[in-house]
């Protein structure tokens, strides 16, 4: 147990096994406290997550390369970053939808689902008994071929959900933009570290240091090596916990 931004936090190292025979396939996860209830973060793959609190399942992201849905709980909230493939997948979504479920996304992927529950950057919603508030995610930096950013400003989101006395930030495909030194307290950060898209090690540390969370999880991190993250965050940010999952 260790003490954020005035709140104690558990997290517990698990991991869980779903689907049966040949099939099953293992996650990690991490179980926090947050005052009230435990919530469990299970981490997919790449910039997939699912959160379960109380009775609520929240997926974020959901890409049926990076998990085998049929195995997974259906969704009461759906989280979307934005409408890059590895980020949206309409079948996946459709798959974990039921009457009651919530999408939440940018209006680009409202867009391409024909459905959803559009939030654009700066506004706020209470969801599956959690606050949602949507936040800036682009590139500053990094262009493609034709020089356009990877990610326009204002076409993604990324979110802070606030779930009992935790404050977590959600990047989505970002780099260290000065948004980030506006987004108050956060106790639990997942920040994107991949070249050409999202940022460098340099920029994550740099990007830490506006959002000051007391736990980074490195996520979408591809090809890039997390030891050169973890070296520089020793020394630049050395009273930050970062924990390295599962998250190419």
């Amino acid at each position: 147990m260790r003490r954020i931004n005035g709140f104690f936090i558990t997290i517990f190292a698990l991991a869980v096994v779903m689907g049966c025979n040949e099939d099953h396939q293992t996650f990690e996860v991490d179980r926090i406290a947050t005052g009230t209830g435990e919530l469990d973060i299970t981490f997919l793959g790449h910039g997939t997550l699912m959160f379960s609190v109380d009775d609520n399942i929240l997926h974020i992201d959901p890409v049926a390369r990076y998990a085998d849905y049929t195995q997974l709980p259906q969704a009461n909230l759906i989280l979307i970053t934005h409408s890059h493939g590895d980020h949206l997948d309409s079948n996946t979504v459709r798959l974990l939808e039921n009457p009651d479920t919530r999408i939440v996304c940018p209006q680009t992927v409202a867009d391409i689902l024909g459905r959803g529950t559009v939030m654009e950057n700066g506004d706020t919603l209470t969801l599956a008994g959690m606050e949602v508030v949507a936040v800036p995610a682009y590139n500053l930096k990094h262009k493609r071929p034709d020089g356009q950013f990877y990610h326009p400003k204002g076409e993604g989101n990324g979110y802070i959900l606030t779930v009992g006395n935790q404050r977590i930030y959600i990047a989505g495909d970002t780099e260290n933009i000065p948004e980030m030194a506006d987004l108050g307290r956060v106790d639990i950060a997942f920040l994107p570290m991949n070249l050409p898209y999202t940022m460098t090690p340099e920029m994550v540390v740099d990007a830490v240091k506006m959002v000051k969370p007391a736990v980074l999880y490195p996520y979408h991190y591809g090809d890039t090596n997390v030891d050169d993250l973890l070296k520089l965050m020793k020394v630049e940010a050395p009273g930050i916990e970062v924990r390295v999952r599962q998250l190419q």
